[in-house]
């Protein structure tokens, strides 16, 4: 079935396949489960309205994945808070200790993405917390494959000195 003749029902499978994915990028990005749902509802709207363009020898998750990070991007843009990170996008520790540790990792981690530029921040997500490849991140933030990695590198050197500043030492 060609893009264009998805109907409602179709995408209502893409919707539910990917969803959870698009929110966490988006979450990862903005630091606000509310900003993430607004990004994720958007995504899907502008992915439906634009079926039309969607070239299915593409995959459909990078394609999704582009506008939500697009999204993402011009959302922290416009509003940067620092949140913690929802308890629902956690996994669950086995002691009451260990959700203590995870909650302040995750908590430190979390502010310190956040205190980097957000052309960093958003590499090193896409890698290190949504384990896409270079080419991936590449097409989906429409630079070359080199600033990639140069991002990430320049991401994960920003990210180590933010904790450092924060206290939390390896």
């Amino acid at each position: 079935m060609k893009a264009s003749q998805m109907d409602r029902e179709a995408f209502g499978a893409v919707v539910h396949r990917y969803g959870k994915a698009i929110f966490n990028v988006a979450y990862r990005i903005v630091s606000d489960d509310e900003d993430a749902m607004d990004i994720t509802q958007t995504t899907f709207i502008k992915a439906y309205e634009r079926l039309e363009r969607y070239d299915p020898s593409h995959n459909i998750f990078n394609w999704l994945y582009k506008i939500a990070v697009h999204e993402a991007i011009n959302a922290a843009k416009r509003n940067s808070r620092t949140v913690p990170l929802d308890d629902e996008l956690r996994s669950s520790p086995e002691t009451a200790d260990e959700a203590c540790i995870q909650n302040e990792t995750s908590e430190r981690l979390q502010d310190a993405l956040m205190r980097i530029p957000l052309e960093y921040r958003t590499a090193v997500i896409l890698r290190h917390f949504q384990d896409l490849s270079y080419a991936e991140i590449a097409a989906i933030l429409d630079i070359p494959e080199k600033t990639v990695k140069s991002r990430i590198f320049s991401g994960r050197r920003m990210l180590r000195d933010s904790l450092l500043k924060m206290g939390y030492a390896p």
